[in-house]
């Protein structure tokens, strides 16, 4: 029987389930599992609403053989149009555990394609994984986002961040360097110099809110300009991704003299293995003109250092905020985090390598919500 892809209903609850349990005995990573209810917890389909999930599952009779999530947002594209489109992810195929099942996961993207033909990716691990292989095999537009990071405590750093210690040498140098202070010193110094090349900001008042409201319009209006393409971030976007009763999220509101000039969103991301126990703050997206990026990502980072991160994180794509993190501080890298766009959406964002330096992309705009930012 051929395998059908249609949208995930309660009926197919039980089957996904069987799935997963599939998956899991076959040793799948414990967090390859597709969602449990077909209604979506995260932005739901409500109303006229321009920002919802939608789940879909391939069947093969009765039995799911993979699924994937599409989220419809508004985007501001080069030629001036606010158009919706698609971002494809969380697909997931038991092709990953079963060899003859290996087609599913060609069958999903198709779908997807065909559902919303302009379509993007977004994070994915890396070029060497299986998704972004099979996007550059069709033609896609592709580039990675820069990821960028400050050290706040580097003893604690040096001793848990375990993605750097994977081997006996590297465990003693960072052992050594943390023991004996070099370590601080070394990043303290960076941190100095990268100070004292900096531009003096001019003075802004930060302030935290509950929750996003008609201030941040305004501020949509003015810089959008200054982005090639965007994703719609006016209060409405802003109170779906970022709801008033998730205290995960500090929302912080930048003004001078009276005047709003920007707005930022930071948080303390769950806890991983390869930071050990370390507090890693994020900064997880942020809205200004691009020569006010400066005093957001300076009032950001404030933030999170006051609720005692030791390391703080964060991806940026348009070239003037990746400027503003480098003179704050920050280092860069080695990146992970691909956006790659659809044939139709790349028709939309051409010449693609002029474009891709205004793009606006943030953790905000991947599956990092609402709780893997």
């Amino acid at each position: 029987m051929p395998i059908v892809i249609q949208p995930y209903r309660k009926e197919h609850e039980p089957a996904v389930v069987e799935f997963n349990r599939r998956l899991q005995a076959a040793g799948a990573e414990p967090d390859l599992v597709f969602y449990h209810y077909s209604e979506p917890r995260w932005l739901p389909r409500t109303g006229n609403s321009s920002l919802y999930n939608e789940f879909f599952v391939a069947l093969d009779g009765n039995i799911v053989r993979g699924g994937y999530a599409l989220k419809r947002q508004n985007f501001l594209l080069p030629d001036g149009a606010i158009r919706s489109v698609g971002y494809y992810h969380h697909p997931l195929s038991e092709g990953i555990v079963d060899k003859r099942l290996a087609i599913v996961g060609s069958l999903l993207l198709r779908d997807a394609m065909q559902r919303e033909p302009l379509l993007y990716c977004l994070g994915m691990g890396g070029y060497d994984r299986p998704l972004p292989k099979m996007l550059l095999g069709l033609g896609w537009s592709h580039c990675l986002i820069p990821f960028f990071f400050r050290v706040i405590r580097p003893t604690h750093f040096l001793r848990e961040m375990q993605a750097l210690r994977g081997t006996f040498w590297r465990r003693l140098t960072m052992d050594f360097a943390a023991y004996t202070g070099i370590g601080w010193v070394t990043i303290q110094a960076q941190r100095a110099a990268a100070q004292f090349r900096a531009p003096r900001a001019n003075p802004a008042q930060a302030s935290v809110v509950g929750e996003f409201s008609e201030w941040v319009d305004s501020l949509w209006k003015q810089s959008s300009n200054a982005y090639t393409m965007t994703a719609v971030r006016d209060t409405p976007t802003l109170r779906a991704l970022y709801p008033k009763d998730d205290t995960h999220f500090t929302r912080l509101r930048l003004s001078r003299a009276g005047t709003d000039i920007g707005w930022a969103v930071v948080g303390e991301r769950r806890r991983d293995a390869k930071y050990g126990s370390m507090r890693v703050g994020s900064i997880v997206d942020c809205w200004a003109s691009p020569e006010n990026a400066l005093t957001v990502v300076r009032a950001a980072e404030r933030a999170l250092e006051e609720m005692g991160a030791d390391l703080i994180v964060s991806n940026q794509s348009h070239i003037g905020w990746r400027e503003a993190f480098r003179v704050a501080g920050f280092l860069e890298a080695q990146s992970n985090f691909i956006f790659a766009a659809s044939k139709k959406l790349s028709e939309l964002i051409q010449p693609f390598d002029e474009v891709k330096e205004r793009v606006h992309f943030t953790r905000a705009d991947g599956d990092g919500l609402p709780r893997n930012f």
